[in-house]
């Protein structure tokens, strides 16, 4: 196994390491939607207790190898750092968590370049064809778990249709068996948003306005009743209202950090989404937000009853909404407790 970076400290007498790392396939991928992708990169980060269990965890389109908290000053926070790590119940010191970028992202493996419009279109299958590669070249025979949320929800239910013996158990949180056609409405604009920005030579100023719109879609209606009830500001250019100053602001730094074609790219992969429940018989816990706007809560109900093995739906209610899974993270420890043992 290459590493990079590698860390090593002694805590609690047990050998806790961290070990990342870029792999490149030896071969061109061939594509769920057709084609090949040549040549493929793939990085990863691996974290945890030598010997221990390893579970593999999956985030949205943004979110990548980064998972857990790192003491690396010139390591990127991982993105769940407040549910996954020492001392919390997916205890880097029992376990081993496994991160990766999804091809086709913003990260450093295989997606499009700047400017690069003729990058193919990629399924949740083919996150599972890369993960396969990226498990064998680890020498890691079976996963412990596969936890996702949102899009990593559908790339592991997707591993748990194609894949099952690679894994103990999966949890699901935000993603169904397919993706509803009024989250697909709301995509679809984001991409064209994007995609006429691109042909002015303005692909930064169409990702900014497309987050920003996601944004809106991401959270709950009662949430930003609460939070930007004040009365707009005037200016020299006409009003300004509060939830305008902040959907914006989050689209500047989404902007400024990734890729406008890997945007186009990855939102297209969710759309494209759909796996058969009753093929899927990995033991499995799903995770549902009522207030989500973009899985709604019925969609998750119908996996759930479809499922084709042990299945368990818990529910949340929370003012955040699909962001729910980066914001609740007690609510989430203890359901991840539940479901590890």
């Amino acid at each position: 196994m290459s590493m990079i970076g590698t860390e090593l400290n002694l805590v609690a007498e047990r050998e806790i390491y961290v070990a990342q790392g870029e792999l490149t396939l030896p071969e061109p991928l061939s594509l769920y939607f057709g084609g090949q992708l040549e040549p493929v990169q793939i990085a990863w980060r691996l974290e945890g207790a030598s010997h221990a269990p390893v579970v593999l965890v999956l985030g949205g389109i943004s979110a990548g190898r980064y998972v857990v908290a790192t003491t690396d000053p010139l390591a990127p926070t991982g993105w769940w750092k407040n549910v996954m790590g020492r001392g919390l119940p997916l205890d880097t010191h029992h376990y081993q968590v496994l991160g990766m970028d999804f091809i086709g992202g913003s990260g450093n493996s295989t997606g499009p370049k700047r400017g690069q419009r003729d990058f193919p279109s990629i399924s949740a299958f083919d996150q599972v064809a890369v993960i396969t590669h990226l498990l064998k070249h680890l020498n890691i025979t079976q996963l412990h778990a596969v936890i996702g949320a949102s899009y990593g929800a559908m790339v592991a239910l997707a591993l748990g249709q194609s894949r099952p013996e690679v894994t103990q158990r999966l949890i699901a949180v935000s993603g169904a068996h397919r993706t509803h056609p009024m989250a697909t409405a709301w995509r679809s604009i984001q991409r064209a948003m994007v995609r006429y920005a691109l042909t002015h030579d303005q692909g930064g100023e169409g990702l900014r306005l497309a987050r920003a719109l996601a944004m809106a879609t991401y959270r709950s209606s009662d949430e930003f009743a609460q939070r930007f009830a004040e009365e707009p500001q005037r200016t020299a250019n006409g009003f300004v209202f509060p939830v305008e100053q902040y959907l914006f602001a989050r689209g500047d730094v989404y902007a400024a950090n990734y890729v406008p074609e890997s945007f186009i790219c990855l939102s297209e992969s969710i759309d494209l989404h759909h796996v058969d429940p009753e093929k899927i018989t990995v033991p499995t816990t799903l995770v549902a937000i009522h207030e989500d706007q973009l899985v709604p809560f019925s969609d998750m109900q119908e996996l759930h009853e479809n499922m084709g093995g042990p299945a368990k739906l818990v529910t949340m209610s929370s003012l955040y909404g699909h962001d729910a899974f980066l914001k609740e993270a007690d609510a989430l420890r203890a359901i991840f407790a539940q479901a590890l043992r």
